[in-house]
């Protein structure tokens, strides 16, 4: 199991086995774009800054998947 911190990118997340259930995580949380540009750079606590949610929140909640 892949360790999520706030550094972790959003793309690197696409990757992890529970991606599946990761996605319409992200999205319902306004991240769509997840196969855009930005994706591929940008990583859980900036997307988390721009959508107004805690960082610490969503790494939770991913881990929960990874947990399942």
């Amino acid at each position: 199991m892949q360790e999520i911190t706030k550094d972790t990118v959003i793309a690197d997340v696409l990757k992890l086995d529970v991606a599946d259930r990761a996605v319409p995580l992200l999205q319902s949380i306004g991240m769509h774009c997840l196969g855009c540009v930005m994706a591929s750079r940008e990583t859980l606590e900036e997307a988390c800054l721009s959508h107004g949610m805690d960082v610490n929140d969503l790494i939770a909640k991913i881990s929960a998947l990874q947990d399942q």
